[in-house]
């Protein structure tokens, strides 16, 4: 049997713990999907004027200045920095909609939403599995399907729904050709990974819309898939603040693992060796040796979910998915949670011995416990997860993260 432990990382000098009580100062989730949409964008230099970044680049850095997050209040504007870095470089600006563009019914429990914008429009519908009873009820949002034994929501009355990312784009994109270009003809170039968050946000404005009648917590929406769509529920999750929880299981290369990490590993999917309709294609100005020289790295898209929720499962069975690289990611991601004293909403399991996308017993407990958390209130589920198989224990993890000093014990 495959073994498997349990790491503790302190971060020492560098980061100063908050007290236990900072928590409760700081949201778990937010009313608004882009709290930091009024910051001005940074300065964004070209592969060629980007200086080299060998390491993981500091989250707490401010772009194009020498100043640092220093405070929790001061966490916003970096935020809005990283997502429009991502925006720029990866996958495309994800619009914003005016709430008169958006109409949404809820009828036999299937919500339709219509966003019109200039006269032409796109359709989301999804049908949502109720618990029995009046609610209102913790809603879990499946990336085209949920891949987590659903006895984990049926058995804790938290209703279901799933996105389907078809009628927004497809999965092998044709670029000018998908739903979501006849409402946004100027962003042909977006890749899915911007496309699909947005068809995600816009079945919570459906949710809004329709009110009470919803029957669903508003403050207890997670997101979760696996693989492709555990890339996909990573995005959705960092790019909207109304979900409480992210659960991103097997996400590979484009997900949780570090681009910079994986251009030293071995058959994986590196910046230039990724799906091309999922990013930019101008993504791949920054393959192989170029890639030290993106101004920053799945770490920080990561870190996006903070102060709100997130788990990371990965599988160190299958190589392409890279875990090498998504747990050093995870490392440096969970410095942010940490700096706020937070640190209990972030955690990460890698474990090999089963199928690709499919929860091994020995994680259950895991992810029952950020469940139980994050979308029912248990105080007292123990949420502190670093586990990791024996085979990365020994991986060089510090060298990637030179701002802050990890200990491992």
């Amino acid at each position: 049997m495959r073994k498997f432990k349990k790491i503790e990382l302190l971060a020492v000098s560098v980061l100063i713990a908050l007290p236990i009580s900072a928590k409760k100062k700081i949201p778990l989730v937010y009313d608004q999907e882009f709290t930091g949409a009024g910051y001005a964008a940074p300065a964004f230099p070209t592969v060629d004027e980007s200086p080299a970044i060998p390491t993981l680049p500091n989250p707490f850095e401010f772009s194009n200045s020498s100043k640092k997050v220093k405070k929790f209040k001061d966490w916003s504007k970096r935020r809005s920095e990283i997502i429009r870095e991502l925006y720029h470089y990866e996958v495309g600006e994800k619009p914003m909609v005016a709430r008169e563009n958006i109409q949404a019914t809820l009828e036999d429990n299937t919500l339709t939403v219509i966003v019109t914008i200039n006269d032409k429009s796109l359709t989301l519908t999804s049908r949502i599995t109720y618990p029995e009873g009046d609610g209102p009820f913790p809603l879990m949002i499946g990336m085209s399907n949920i891949s987590l034994p659903r006895n984990f929501f049926s058995d804790r009355n938290i209703a279901t729904m799933n996105f389907n990312m078809n009628q927004v784009m497809a999965h092998q994109q044709k670029r000018g050709s998908e739903p979501i270009n006849k409402i946004y003809p100027e962003l042909v170039e977006n890749g899915a990974y911007s496309m699909w968050p947005w068809g995600v946000s816009r079945l919570i404005d459906g949710l809004e819309i329709v009110g009470a009648a919803s029957k669903i917590d508003m403050a207890h929406i997670g997101v979760t898939g696996c693989s492709y769509a555990g890339k996909m529920a990573l995005w959705s999750g960092a790019f909207d603040e109304r979900i409480a929880l992210t659960i991103a299981q097997e996400p590979g290369g484009g997900g949780a693992a570090a681009w910079r990490v994986s251009e030293t590993l071995g058959n994986v999917e590196t910046l230039g060796n990724t799906d091309n309709h999922w990013f930019m294609e101008k993504m791949w100005d920054f393959k192989g040796e170029k890639t030290a020289n993106l101004p920053m790295d799945h770490h920080e898209l990561c870190a996006l979910v903070c102060p709100r929720a997130l788990l990371v499962l990965g599988n160190t069975d299958y190589e392409w998915l890279a875990d090498e690289a998504a747990y050093v990611s995870c490392v440096a991601a969970r410095e942010v949670w940490k700096k706020f004293g937070i640190e209990d909403r972030m955690g990460f399991s890698i474990q090999g011995g089963h199928g690709h996308c499919r929860l091994p017993e020995s994680q259950y407990p895991e992810v029952e416990a950020f469940i139980d958390k994050f979308m029912l209130g248990k105080e007292d589920a123990n949420t502190i997860i670093m586990h990791v198989d024996e085979t990365l224990i020994d991986k060089e993890v510090q060298k990637w993260i030179p701002w802050a000093q990890v200990d491992f014990k």
